[in-house]
């Protein structure tokens, strides 16, 4: 599955970026709050209009403080999948049940220096789990391999019937690094500007996904 990165779309025409990648699986929206990362970008009320006109269901990823009581409302607007980071929560379990029952996927992020096996115990009670690839808070950064055994492992665990969830991968994927990421065993890749950078964004999907395949 391919979730082009909005934060490498146009802000100014929100609406017509998310038409350009009608064929991508997901859209992923990059929610900052300039507390728990640097950068700011958009909230809800954003979201809800994109929400209004997507073609592509929303992978809405909260890097954002408090997550516990801002991520239901995000169910709430209609994000397929909803995203928040394990090093902001304070009870994971409760946000998992909370985004569920507003009738969304539930995902845990964690980033390059989180081990996977401190929330092996909360992954049970969630849908994604997305390994950052590069440290959250900018687009443009380079891929991180040296996360891959963190991915590696959680697909081992899927494969196992420990787990059963989408291993989501997001920071630096393109055609020079996504099968290094479907090879880990990824199935949900966040393509930033090797999507919204090319000149045809539905042929640059398609070839993404490709390679993945190939690769998995």
């Amino acid at each position: 599955m391919i979730a082009p990165s909005l934060l490498s779309a146009d802000f100014a025409r929100l609406a017509d970026e998310v038409q350009r990648i009608a064929d991508a699986d997901w859209v992923h929206v990059d929610v900052m709050d300039a507390h728990f990362v640097p950068n700011l970008t958009l909230g809800l009320p954003v979201v809800q209009a994109i929400q209004a006109v997507s073609p592509v269901p929303l992978d809405c990823h909260l890097m954002i403080e408090h997550p516990e009581r801002w991520a239901p409302g995000y169910a709430e607007a209609g994000a397929r999948n909803v995203t928040v980071h394990a090093e902001a929560c304070t009870d994971p379990r409760a946000v998992a049940r909370d985004l569920k029952a507003a009738g969304a996927l539930a995902g845990l992020a964690i980033k390059p220096g989180t081990p996977l096996d401190t929330w092996l115990d909360v992954l049970p009670e969630f849908d994604t789990l997305l390994v950052m690839t590069v440290e959250p808070g900018f687009g443009g950064q380079s891929f991180m391999p040296e996360v891959l055994p963190k991915v590696r492992e959680a697909r081992r665990l899927v494969e196992a019937g420990h787990l059963q969830l989408f291993l989501e991968v997001d920071g630096g994927i393109n055609a020079d690094t996504i099968e290094q990421a479907a090879e880990a065993g990824a199935d949900v890749f966040v393509a930033g500007s090797a999507v919204y950078g090319a000149d045809d964004p539905a042929r640059a999907i398609a070839a993404l996904r490709a390679q993945a395949a190939r690769a998995r």
